[in-house]
């Protein structure tokens, strides 16, 4: 296929952007891009599905938008039926910046002490909770 390795590099620049997918059943899907294939297969988190619906009575329609949370998605490339930018991947250096909220994982890094927990006392050997029956550290077998 001529081109399709341009078409690939212009996703990649996509990659950690946070787009709008329109999907062959009229549904639009917004979500951070994550990843895509050569099938135009697209992986999206963080994803929120959009549906506009119209309901008819008594001669007037009324159109209302449903929006539900669908969260990491792999849509399939055939339903694919447009992508447009919503907003721009976040700065390199954003994510060290921002301090985790509830749940977040921050490493302590290596050689750092960690405190043991309550309940093992100082004798006892590294790894091992206390000993059982006099078997502490040093304690003959």
């Amino acid at each position: 296929m001529p081109g399709s390795a341009g078409k690939a590099s212009k996703l990649l620049l996509l990659v950690d952007s946070r787009l709008r997918v329109t999907i062959s059943d009229r549904r639009v899907l917004l979500g951070t891009f994550l990843a895509f294939d050569k099938f135009m297969n697209l992986v999206l988190a963080d994803c929120e599905e959009h549906r506009t619906t119209t309901t008819s009575k008594d001669g007037t329609s009324t159109q209302s938008t449903q929006r539900r949370s669908l969260g990491l998605v792999i849509l399939r490339g055939e339903n694919v039926v447009s992508i447009s930018v919503e907003g721009p991947p976040p700065a390199r250096g954003a994510a060290k910046a921002t301090p985790g909220g509830p749940g977040a994982v921050r490493a302590l890094g290596r050689g750092q002490p960690v405190a043991a927990p309550a309940g093992l006392g100082q004798a006892a050997p590294f790894g091992v909770g206390g000993g059982v029956g006099g078997m502490g550290r040093g304690a003959p077998m």
